[in-house]
């Protein structure tokens, strides 16, 4: 059994579900998975392998996983690691959407110097119930461009759930290989 922090910061909470899909999509396959803010305290040295997550706003990923990232940089490259974002870039089928996400995640490898062996891109979620009067008309406006989903009475979410636990399966399997049976038997 391997054990696995997924670490992840959120602003309405869908990074928080995705975090906690994937610790239980890992829980399944026999590991320990936590699921765990950045703004806490962790110990990153205790897990085999690590999964960070950050949302995306406005173009740019939460400040705290940018930070854990930082700040855990040495520990962070001696085990495997994985990083996935949550967007509404990555809610749509548009090419040219999905290149915009994919370019949000490769600026954040390239600011923090974080090498993950894994990326994973999801949709993320609407929450206009959650949003004050500025940011619901400022997300409406993104959301015409990016889905169309512009009625502000509801919530959306464009999370694919068969993709992460995907995105979850394969990590494990990764860790599984590079870990080797001697961890995996403790």
């Amino acid at each position: 059994m391997a054990s696995f922090l997924i670490a992840y910061g959120t602003s309405e909470g869908q990074t928080e579900k995705v975090a906690d899909r994937i610790a239980e999509t890992i829980r399944e396959r026999g590991h320990d998975a936590t699921a765990l803010d950045v703004k806490g305290e962790h110990d990153v040295t205790a897990s085999n392998a690590v999964l960070v997550g950050s949302s995306i706003h406005v173009g740019k990923h939460q400040p705290a996983v940018a930070e854990f990232v930082t700040d855990h940089g040495a520990a962070l490259s001696e085990r495997p690691t994985g990083f996935f974002q949550v967007s509404l870039s990555s809610a749509t089928d548009d090419e040219e959407r999905r290149a915009e996400a994919a370019a949000y995640a490769e600026a954040f490898v390239e600011e923090t110097g974080f090498d993950p062996d894994r990326i994973g891109l999801f949709g993320g979620a609407l929450r206009y119930s959650k949003y004050g009067f500025l940011k619901r008309v400022m997300l409406k406006r993104i959301a015409a461009e990016a889905t169309g989903d512009t009625d502000t009475s509801r919530d959306y979410e464009y999370t694919d759930w068969t993709e992460v636990e995907a995105f979850a399966d394969d990590f494990a399997a990764f860790v599984e290989g590079r870990v080797g049976a001697t961890a995996l038997e403790e």
